[in-house]
């Protein structure tokens, strides 16, 4: 839209000067040969046109430069597009050409009002063919004096979406032009076709714009809640859809397998499922099968009877009728013994429980959630875990994205960890950008839990308020270091066994005998400390030392 006097004078005088070269062509052989040109200059007016349209219908410059070409190239001058507003029942001037603003300001209209009014009512072109001799034609937007002399036309054609009238093309025209005027209409209306086709594809794609606008702000705020619902921080494609797989499978009741490396926070995953399900409202029973001896499990997950055993002076429920109505989460279901293994495969088949010592079968309604960081198929190929079960488990797989897959949550991670432990500890440490990029930067082999450990290693040690990148680079291997926790227990002294290396889950071929016993021998045959330093725990070294003695 022109806004400005500067403008609208270099406008005028590039009109005049085109009026006065159209009003100049006098004679049989400019006549002649004008046809042609004025062809030329229609189709060099449709080739900016539709070349603008390509670019961007979006802008204002389509039309503002339609009405440009117009002036400049036809003769056609002062151009206007007045579209209807239905919310007050006005029509206004929108796009001009050769107009100043206080002259665009004037130009509104209601509904018959003058001839723009009435090409609004009518949807019918109309041509003043002088305005000085129409009654109807208001000269409300530019003052005669500012007009050529002699007589001046005005052609008003309708902008239509379908049948619908929104607006009006306008512009005025000279006379006395070697130009028929059939020709001005007849590109006049093309034009007018064009506006309309213009702002209804503007229309479209401002009302699909804003649709998905609303949309993505809705799908924001969702996953933020369902984030938050479950106490899940981040929200990176991968975490997202591992909590849209998860509830999904929410309202059924068979059972889910977590999978995915340690550290990568099962547990809070097997609490969201527990919470979008129906369940929510009973009980949440977690149990770590690696924590439990081996002697202990019937007892713990199915309880015991009084005098079942020396000491059982009386009954127990165990963990299935503790979680009944609800979900119990079996993390490292991995270390689950063999003998355990047919029982709990026999309670998820029949739904019931025998307590320790009893002979009474229990009803019992559990949905079972198992979690482990094992190539489960690898443990049933070498028959250290069952088959059937097995199938069992892995009706709903769902996949853990590890934190290296996940960088851009690592910043809300770390504040969130940060903050937590800063209360716990009534400290007030905080990280600076450079500390935040080198925790992004770092591979976290164990995951969240890495993480956790190494922030509240770093609060509790902190000499200072804020740390930087090169404060926290003593706490985190080089990047890229690969080396494995094997190979750093052999080359660390003895003494180093306690610190915090990174363990994580390897299968069972992967020590060697030699590997085993040259553990125990440095360990001063102390086993617990062997599985340790090899990065695993108790029960799993114990079970690669059994095969050795086999």
């Amino acid at each position: 839209m022109i806004a400005g006097e500067a403008q609208y004078n270099s406008d005028t005088r590039r009109s005049k000067n085109l009026e006065k070269a159209v009003e100049n062509v006098t004679t049989d052989k400019d006549i002649e040969a004008s046809p042609a040109f004025w062809r030329s200059q229609e189709m060099l007016l449709l080739q900016q046109v539709t070349g603008l349209m390509g670019k961007d219908l979006t802008s204002d410059t389509v039309l503002n430069e339609m009405l440009h070409l117009l002036s400049e190239l036809l003769g056609l001058n002062r151009g206007r597009i007045v579209l209807f507003d239905e919310a007050s029942e006005q029509a206004r001037i929108r796009y001009a050409y050769g107009l100043t603003r206080e002259e665009i300001k004037r130009g509104v209209y209601g509904l018959d009002e003058g001839i723009t009014g009435r090409v609004l009512a009518r949807g019918q072109l109309i041509i003043v063919q002088d305005i000085d001799k129409e009654p109807s034609f208001l000269g409300r937007v530019v003052e005669r004096v500012k007009l050529p002399p002699g007589p001046v036309s005005y052609i008003a054609l309708p902008i239509m979406i379908g049948q619908k009238v929104i607006g009006v093309l306008a512009t005025h025209r000279i006379r006395m032009r070697a130009r028929p005027l059939t020709d001005d209409i007849s590109i006049l209306r093309i034009l007018a076709t064009m506006v309309g086709q213009i702002l209804h594809l503007r229309a479209y794609i401002r009302e699909k714009t804003e649709a998905l606008e609303i949309r993505n702000q809705q799908l924001v705020r969702a996953l933020e809640t369902r984030t938050s619902r479950y106490g899940i921080v981040g929200s990176s494609p991968q975490l997202l859809q591992a909590i849209s797989e998860l509830e999904r499978v929410s309202n059924s009741t068979a059972s889910v397998l977590l999978l995915g490396e340690s550290g990568t926070g099962k547990e809070l995953f097997a609490r969201a499922l527990h919470l979008a399900s129906p369940r929510q409202d009973k009980p949440f029973i977690k149990i770590n099968c690696a924590a439990i001896p081996d002697t202990l499990f019937e007892s713990e997950l199915f309880g015991y009877e009084r005098g079942a055993f020396t000491g059982a002076n009386t009954a127990r429920e165990g963990w299935f009728e503790q979680a009944d109505g609800g979900t119990i989460f079996l993390d490292e279901i991995g270390e689950l013994p063999l003998s355990m293994q047919t029982k709990l495969l026999r309670t998820l088949q029949e739904g019931t429980i025998t307590r320790l010592g009893g002979t009474r079968e229990i009803k019992v309604d559990v949905r079972l959630v198992a979690a482990t960081n094992r190539d489960l198929a690898v443990e049933v190929s070498q028959g250290v875990f069952r088959q059937d079960l097995y199938y069992r488990l892995n009706v709903i797989p769902i996949h853990l994205p590890t934190l290296a897959s996940r960088r851009e949550d690592i910043p809300a991670l770390a504040l969130q960890f940060l903050n937590r432990i800063n209360q716990a500890n009534q400290r007030n440490v905080s990280f600076d950008a450079t500390a935040i990029e080198r925790l992004q930067a770092h591979s976290w082999p164990g995951n969240i839990r890495e993480m956790s450990n190494l922030i509240e290693r770093l609060v509790l040690l902190a000499e200072k308020p804020v740390l930087s990148a090169r404060d926290i680079e003593y706490f985190l291997p080089a990047l890229g270091a690969k080396t494995s926790p094997v190979a750093a227990a052999r080359s660390a002294p003895a003494t180093d066994f306690n610190h915090d290396l990174v363990r994580p889950y390897v299968a069972v071929s992967s020590h060697s005998a030699d590997e085993l016993v040259h553990a125990v021998e440095r360990c001063g045959g102390n086993k617990s400390r062997a599985a340790q330093m090899l990065g695993m725990t108790a029960r799993q070294f114990n079970y690669r030392w059994k095969k050795l003695q086999t």
